[in-house]
């Protein structure tokens, strides 16, 4: 075997490691149907009823509306946006993490939303007032960016909740439900909206 068909073999080999470590998992979004303390039945537009455990240290986060009052220095928040001519980041939604939070998906990166969109996690560095909504440089490991925060763009926040509020009715969102080796939906945590929030 030549080193290019080598490096290629041991490339696959690596490959397939690193699938079989992450089992498949899906996203879930809805309104919860019921809960028992252990199985949450979520209804769910695109997948019908879906049950899903909960592991022993699920994590639950209530989601509410926030506003720019809440972007302060030292805030560790999630950006997605559009990038601007000058370089700088249209927001397009923020989120304002929990500081159980914090760190979590730090960097920069495209995001699915939408064709050329960004993500951008990190901490507030700087809040310039504008006229047109305020501006912050949000800093990571490694750089930081420039935000610019339009009027209509959505910003929410994340606050530390318990399983009392997985009640008939409210909206949630599992980001990662597991698959096991069984076949059921397992996660660890549950975002659940307040109000009319509708977490995605």
């Amino acid at each position: 075997m030549n080193r290019v068909a080598l490096a290629a073999f041991v490339l696959a080999l690596s490959c397939a490691g690193v699938s079989a470590q992450q089992p498949p998992s899906v996203r879930v979004s809805g309104t919860v149907e019921s809960f028992d303390g252990r199985v949450l039945t979520v209804k769910s537009d695109k997948l019908g009823a879906v049950k899903i455990n909960l592991a022993d240290n699920t994590a639950v986060f209530g989601v509410m509306h926030a506003t720019p009052a809440d972007l302060k220095p030292g805030a560790f928040i999630g950006v997605g946006a559009m990038p601007q001519p000058d370089g700088s980041q249209r927001a397009i939604q923020i989120t304002v993490f929990a500081e159980t939070q914090r760190g979590l998906g730090e960097g920069h990166r495209p995001w699915d939303a939408r064709p050329n969109s960004t993500m951008t996690n990190g901490t507030v560095d700087q809040t310039v007032a504008a006229v047109d909504g305020p501006t912050l440089t949000v800093k990571y490991k490694g750089g930081e960016q420039k935000v610019v925060v339009p009027p209509d763009a959505v910003i929410l926040a994340y606050a530390i909740g318990d399983k009392s509020e997985l009640k008939p009715g409210a909206h949630v969102a599992v980001i990662r439900a597991v698959k096991t080796a069984d076949g059921a939906l397992e996660t660890n945590r549950v975002n659940v909206g307040r109000g009319e929030v509708k977490p995605q």
